[in-house]
């Protein structure tokens, strides 16, 4: 969600837009991911009532209550931006360095060559530029405005390890929660670094200062 939005907000997009449309989309994926992952893999997965429960523990309620709570902390949070920012940030960090750290624990670095590393670079790339094309397709024959178009663009294709590895340790267990992120890992760096040059690329020109300005007499 983090990103999306400073990703919108960078392309001067519909940022409450944004802020909607990844609530939505991480709201959806709690329960239609596990649910995916449950029919195309079979029993596989040890996707049950308990396993929702979980999911919903760890990503749903923080978010609930954090909704319910706004109305008392808001005022605090705008005034200690700092420290909620570096807080907010520092999780994402940690989820991370629990991701790779998992992986490097389970051995994915020895089991995983460097050729089939480089095909999931390579998927991973595909994926994101069909997902980027697709949502500025659907976004531009609608008849979006810009700034709605950067929404659709910037948050139509996220995949976030915030709650991707969650998601991924109660479904398939810790032992196997490395292995099984790990193209998750590899897209959510290539789709941070891609978005990133295109928002700055999506923003406006700045207009001149001197050019707007009153003619000198």
């Amino acid at each position: 969600m983090q990103s999306s939005i400073a990703f919108v907000s960078i392309a001067c997009g519909n940022v409450a837009g944004a802020v909607v449309a990844a609530s939505f989309s991480n709201l959806a994926g709690v329960i239609v991911t596990p649910v995916l992952v449950a029919i195309i893999m079979g029993g596989q997965v040890g996707f049950s009532g308990a396993a929702i429960g979980k999911i919903a523990l760890q990503l749903l309620l923080p978010f609930v209550l954090g909704q319910l709570a706004r109305r008392w902390l808001a005022d605090w949070v705008i005034k200690h931006k700092k420290v909620t920012t570096l807080t907010d940030r520092g999780s994402v960090v940690l989820v991370v360095y629990s991701a790779f750290s998992g992986g490097v624990v389970d051995g994915i670095w020895t089991k995983v060559s460097l050729p089939n590393i480089l095909v999931l670079i390579a998927i991973s790339a595909v994926l994101l530029a069909v997902m980027l094309w697709l949502s500025h397709t659907v976004g531009k024959a609608a008849g979006f405005s810009r700034e709605d178009q950067a929404v659709i663009l910037m948050c139509g294709s996220k995949k976030s390890l915030a709650t991707g590895v969650p998601m991924a340790t109660v479904l398939f267990g810790p032992t196997l929660v490395g292995m099984i992120v790990l193209p998750v890992m590899i897209f959510h760096q290539i789709q941070l670094i891609v978005c990133a040059v295109l928002a700055r690329r999506l923003a406006p020109p700045q207009e001149d200062p001197v050019s707007v300005s009153e003619p000198q007499k």
